[in-house]
């Protein structure tokens, strides 16, 4: 119960502010403010109020050949200035200008409209949004280390405590500045949080529900999605939006009192008292009876760890590995790009977010059914390519389709994010099963770390349309998602298959996985783990033994 509980109320705090970004960040319909005017609006007020912004305000031809009103330049007029029968000026210059009204039919504001970051300035979207990212980075790396020192639950407590103060601090924040600084500390947070309960859960689970356990984690990120969605939608203010969203994360600090330290710590750490309480604990609340003492010193895990640097001096391993961190960073940069460009897409934002989460939440159902009857290659290569193939197709339909088919582009990029969230679910375990054991701390660290430059790469890549003119401008981000996800999709077809196979344990056995003498199934065990203490599976409980 407490494995399920950490974990799960983690997950939605965790993906509300991630994916927030959709929603705080959205570039609104502008135009300059009329000069003079204390009471100008976007929507026009009248007769008079149009005539007056044909006055002040030049037509500009948009990337659908519709005239609009400029947002960045206005006329230069002065006191003898005439006009035609249009009100519009006659020979008369124009100039940039520095203040702007906007379209509040959708969100009230956003922090792009409260920073006015427009006209030049949309860059800075995309380095808030990589800022984010690269808060989870640094949150992977430095929290990684601090757990495996000082424990995963004081390492969860820590997240938690710098979590809220970035998620307040994220919603009064009065400049550019200190937003992407307390964004930057939301990222750094959110992965220590994650991270450090997705170890605690996954070191309580048993080897045989690890897929599961592993997969079922993201049903409650999906739950983070909707709960994000239906709060943007009553909430269309961006610091209020903030503001809600951190108010629940408060009572996370319940966790102080109700999480336990990871046993697996406690032993490696020579804590054995302080792990067999957790797990007498654990099994009397299962109604499962052990014995007194069930670890010891004979329970520590004494294999050696080596660097994954282990597997880059031997040329077939050397391939496997690049493959692996290709994959990881495409399939992050594309899961993250698509959620991205929700906000580019014709059609209602809070609808398109609600079917984008849908499709995800289809994707890890997917997974869980399917996994371990059609094998690990199959279905990570078969849904990168489908999510590649659906996102390359837009080109199609942004370019020589009429605009009433968008609406095809919208289901192709939901397509597109179905298969790269079904892609991310099993790369997760895909990869932990290719690296062997002495390298597979370090193997997925280091995959974890080309997942986050992949994520901090896609909000460049999601904006292209901003910076590039036209229609094709509206596909390019699908269309580099989408190449990208193609080739890491074929790539990973090299990739040796790990479903029911013995899997490698040293460098030496992984130069020989994959080859027809190294395919067998695994032999049953006759071991049991401590996780045995959270089930009811025992039949000989004197013989219980820490998994390594």
């Amino acid at each position: 119960m407490t494995t399920v509980s950490t974990r799960t109320t983690k997950k939605p705090s965790v993906s509300t502010k991630h994916m927030l970004k959709i929603f705080d960040k959205v570039f609104l319909n502008s135009r300059c403010k009329l000069p003079r005017i204390d009471n100008d609006t976007y929507e026009v007020q009248g007769k008079w109020h149009e005539i007056l912004i044909n006055r002040s305000i030049p037509y500009v031809k948009d990337d659908d050949d519709v005239y609009e009103y400029s947002d960045c330049d206005m006329f230069a007029t002065n006191p003898n200035t005439s006009y035609n029968d249009l009100n519009t000026p006659v020979n008369t210059s124009e100039k940039e200008c520095d203040k702007w009204v906007y379209d509040k039919s959708t969100f009230k504001n956003t922090f792009i409209t409260q920073a006015n970051l427009i006209c030049g300035q949309e860059i800075a979207r995309a380095n808030a949004n990589m800022i984010l990212m690269g808060g989870v980075l640094i949150g992977a790396i430095a929290m990684g280390v601090f757990s495996d020192v000082f424990g995963r639950k004081k390492a969860l407590i820590v997240s938690l405590f710098l979590h809220i103060g970035g998620a307040f601090g994220s919603a009064f924040a009065p400049n550019y500045a200190l937003f992407v600084t307390f964004r930057f500390l939301v990222g750094f947070s959110n992965m220590g949080m994650f991270m450090s309960a997705f170890v605690i859960g996954m070191e309580l689970v048993g080897p045989s529900q690890r897929v599961a356990a592993g997969i079922i984690i993201e049903f409650f990120w999906c739950i983070g999605l909707f709960v994000l969605c239906f709060i943007a939608y009553f909430v269309r203010s961006w610091n209020m939006l903030q503001l809600a969203l951190a108010c629940p994360t408060v009572l996370l600090l319940v966790y102080l009192w109700i999480v336990p330290e990871s046993p697996r710590w406690l032993i490696s750490k020579g804590r054995y008292e302080d792990a067999n309480k957790i797990i007498q604990k654990c099994a009397k609340v299962n109604g499962v009876t052990i014995p007194e003492h069930v670890v010891g010193k004979d329970s520590d895990d004494n294999t050696e760890k080596q660097s994954v640097l282990k597997m880059l001096t031997v040329p077939k391993l050397l391939i496997r590995t690049l493959i692996i961190y290709l994959n990881w960073c495409v399939v992050s940069m594309v899961y993250y790009g698509l959620g991205l460009n929700v906000g580019n897409l014709n059609g209602d934002i809070y609808v398109n977010f609600a079917i984008n989460s849908s499709m995800e939440l289809g994707a890890y159902l997917l997974c869980l059914l399917t996994l371990n009857k059609v094998g690990r290659k199959v279905l990570h290569a078969g849904t990168m390519i489908l999510g590649g193939v659906a996102c390359l197709c837009t080109i199609f339909t942004v370019l020589y389709a009429d605009k009433s088919l968008y609406w095809i582009t919208v289901v192709l990029s939901n397509v597109g994010k179905f298969g790269v969230s079904a892609a991310f679910a099993v790369i997760y375990v895909w990869s932990a099963e290719l690296f062997p054991t002495k390298v597979r701390n370090s193997g997925m660290g280091s995959s974890s770390m080309m997942a986050r430059v992949g994520s901090m790469i896609s909000p460049y890549i999601a904006d292209l349309g901003t910076y590039v003119e036209g229609s094709f401008g509206k596909a390019l981000p699908l269309i580099v998602f989408g190449g990208l996800s193609v080739l890491a999709g074929l790539l990973s077809l090299f990739l040796p298959e790990t479903s029911g196979k013995v899997l490698p344990e040293t460098i030496e056995d992984a130069v020989n996985f994959g080859n027809e003498d190294s395919g067998s199934k695994k032999s049953p065990s006759n071991k049991y783990y401590i996780n045995n203490a959270y089930s009811k599976e025992i039949d000989n409980p004197g013989e219980f033994k820490a998994i390594r």
